[in-house]
């Protein structure tokens, strides 16, 4: 019996030690989650705080009290700002901007991009390696440059700051992007087109583009974000107020203009929360083309 009690032995330490890492890791993955929880909810209250604002009456928010939940939901907040001219004119003037980038930078950045990975000329690399070179480039320091530049062509005042330098790709980052996706595909698919007498255009158009899909669509995505809330742009090339306002800069605009800064907060609230209801649902909808697209660059790059 005593031989039987010894070899049982070690069969129940490892079992309850077994237990004990159960139970450990139980522990560490509620905390884990509870802190993840914490911290969303953290991140997410600004948010609902804008919402509950854009709900309140004018006399919730001039209330000395803090109020966190409206009495009345004032869902008539949202008609004004859709009533609003401003920013219906300004609306127009974003989906312009919008939909003029979303043809120009994709189609500009992997055809610029196709150029570098299946294209052979004098000085590709040293290229390839100068333009990422003003990814370093801090903004700022070509503020001045640009703004010299527009105001010789005439642009300042107008939306072609915005839309015509896009044509080059919107940046090299995007160019980065689509090169090392068309580095990734096989070289055999551009050979059997030579062999068909397919020149380099015919091989984009027909052959490379079709196969950027993945990577189009996450640009594309990106640079709709970056159009629709883009405030700072407008208010640098703008002169007066014949400029024809975006609808982040209309919000930003009315969000600190002082002859509004106490009135119609609710207003603003409101037209904030659709701002960002776009970018949202964009975002539950196309996340897993966001993942996959960053991902694939990642590997094949």
């Amino acid at each position: 019996m005593a031989e039987i009690a010894q070899s049982l032995q070690p069969t129940v330490n490892s079992d309850s030690l077994n237990r004990s890492k159960k139970t450990k890791a139980k522990i560490f993955r509620i905390c884990m989650y509870a802190l993840m929880v914490l911290i969303g909810l953290i991140l997410v209250f600004p948010y609902l705080f804008m919402i509950s604002k854009s709900l309140m009456s004018r006399e919730e928010i001039a209330s000395a009290e803090l109020v966190l939940i409206p009495a009345v939901p004032q869902f008539s907040n949202y008609l004004q700002v859709v009533q609003d001219s401003g920013y219906i004119e300004a609306f127009g003037n974003t989906m312009f901007v919008i939909i003029f980038n979303l043809i120009a930078v994709p189609l500009s950045a992997t055809f610029i991009a196709f150029g570098f990975a299946r294209c052979k000329f004098w000085g590709k690399n040293v290229l390839f390696g100068f333009m990422l070179s003003t990814m370093m480039l801090p903004a700022v320091v070509t503020q001045i440059p640009l703004y010299s530049l527009y105001n010789s062509l005439g642009w300042l005042n107008t939306l072609l700051p915005l839309t015509i330098p896009n044509i080059t790709g919107g940046g090299a980052i995007y160019i980065f992007l689509a090169r090392s996706f068309l580095q990734s595909l096989p070289k055999e698919i551009d050979d059997a087109a030579k062999i068909d007498g397919a020149g380099p255009l015919r091989r984009y158009f027909f052959i490379g583009l079709p196969l950027c899909k993945p990577i189009i669509i996450y640009i594309m995505i990106n640079v709709f974000n970056s159009n629709w809330g883009d405030y700072y742009g407008p208010l640098i090339w703008r002169l007066n107020d014949d400029f024809p306002a975006t609808l982040a800069y209309r919000v930003f605009y009315t969000l600190t203009n002082s002859m509004v800064s106490n009135d119609m907060i609710n207003i603003r609230m409101a037209a904030g929360v659709l701002m960002s209801v776009v970018p949202a649902v964009l975002f539950f909808i196309f996340q897993k083309q966001l993942i996959e697209g960053v991902a694939m660059d990642g590997l094949k790059g």
